[in-house]
């Protein structure tokens, strides 16, 4: 039955090779990738986008639809590059075996399941198969942000600061609410440290003010995420790790964890759109003001448009121009921003019943020559 179900799923989610987000697939400016507007699941439209601030992009991306629903992911990367391309490897694929062995539904506990199913892939096959050769791997992680559109119910799950905001329209007034539909696990959040306190009630130094900025340990800004292995386990937190990493007190439990929240959202006729975006885009921009360029704007486009805004507001925060922004290098860019990756997902709730005659499409927007 197992092997049926695989074999069911494996034909639903087959990618389309000539659609695949590879190369030359995406137009160019500078440092910014862009796929304007595409088709996904019930006819749909999406729009994607990435502009690059680090030496080697840290952000990764997905889009991954066919008959039985849509998929979304956002991986933020720190430290480098490599557990945002581990997860942007596996998740979906974990999601898709853990399902199927639930009988081809997705739920919450599903979801939960392949998030730590990734985590434990990362740490025993790029931690500690590389700790000799590559320690670094103990102190690289990512955020991670997946939303789930199955059987009309959207499922976010989410580790870190990236963030999915809903527009809705509000009546027949031709106006749209925005809606976060994620919780953010940043400990210059009063709730996030607070949690983190009562986590730890007998260090006073779990959560640190650093140069105005709050950091668990002096060291992370989030709470939540794939990889940091330095955070979680005593046993990674040594030499040969770099000496910034490592705590002088005893670990006595992690200080970070991989298990996400979870939000249920029976998807409704007024929904209209939703805005995948890593930190990097709400950095600059408020949700109200994501969901108004969208909503004020032709589909073709958006996500970029998004890019474009953020980084406006970016150079006017520097008091230089846009078009001076625009010249700086990767690597000295990190200095005015961080990489930022969009993908905008338009909902067709009247074509939903058609998703059976879509084809499967596999997008990833992450390139690894960037």
């Amino acid at each position: 039955m197992l092997e049926l179900l695989m074999n069911l799923l494996s034909l639903c989610w087959r990618p389309i090779e000539g659609n695949a987000l590879v190369g030359n697939d995406f137009s160019r400016d500078g440092l910014l990738w862009f796929r304007d507007i595409g088709k996904y699941a019930a006819a749909a439209d999406f729009s994607m986008a990435v502009i690059q601030a680090n030496l080697v992009l840290e952000d990764q991306s997905q889009i991954e639809s066919g008959n039985f629903g849509t998929f979304v992911g956002i991986y933020d990367g720190h430290g480098g590059p490599e557990a945002s391309r581990y997860v942007c490897d596996h998740l979906f694929r974990n999601i898709q075996e853990i399902s199927a062995g639930n009988g081809g539904v997705v739920n919450s506990n599903t979801i939960e399941r392949a998030f730590l199913e990734t985590e434990r892939g990362f740490t025993s096959s790029m931690v500690d198969q590389l700790w000799n050769s590559r320690p670094n791997m103990a102190t690289v992680g990512t955020c991670c942000l997946a939303g789930i559109i199955f059987r009309q119910t959207l499922f976010v799950a989410n580790l870190g600061d990236s963030r999915v905001v809903l527009g809705r329209k509000v009546g027949n007034t031709g106006g749209m609410a925005a809606i976060q539909l994620s919780t953010e696990h940043n400990v210059n959040n009063a709730e996030i440290r607070q949690e983190l306190k009562e986590m730890h009630p007998n260090d006073p130094q779990v959560v640190v003010l650093k140069h105005g900025v709050w950091r668990v340990k002096g060291i992370i800004q989030v709470s939540r995420s794939i990889g940091d292995v330095y955070m979680k386990d005593a046993q990674y937190n040594r030499a040969p790790i770099n000496q910034k990493f490592r705590l002088s007190e005893p670990m006595d439990m992690p200080y970070l964890t991989a298990t996400p929240s979870i939000l249920t959202h029976p998807l409704q006729p007024n929904d209209s759109f939703l805005i995948f975006a890593s930190d990097g885009l709400w950095e600059h921009l408020s949700n109200e003001t994501a969901v108004d360029i969208v909503h004020s704007h032709p589909r073709a486009g958006s996500a970029k448009r998004l890019v474009k805004a953020a980084l406006h507001e970016a150079a006017k925060k520097r008091e230089m121009r846009y078009s001076d922004l625009k010249k700086i290098e990767k690597k000295v860019r990190r200095h005015f921003h961080d990489d930022i990756t969009v993908i905008v997902l338009f909902l067709n709730h009247d074509a939903a019943g058609a998703q059976q005659d879509q084809p499967p499409v596999s997008l990833r927007s992450a390139l690894e020559h960037y």
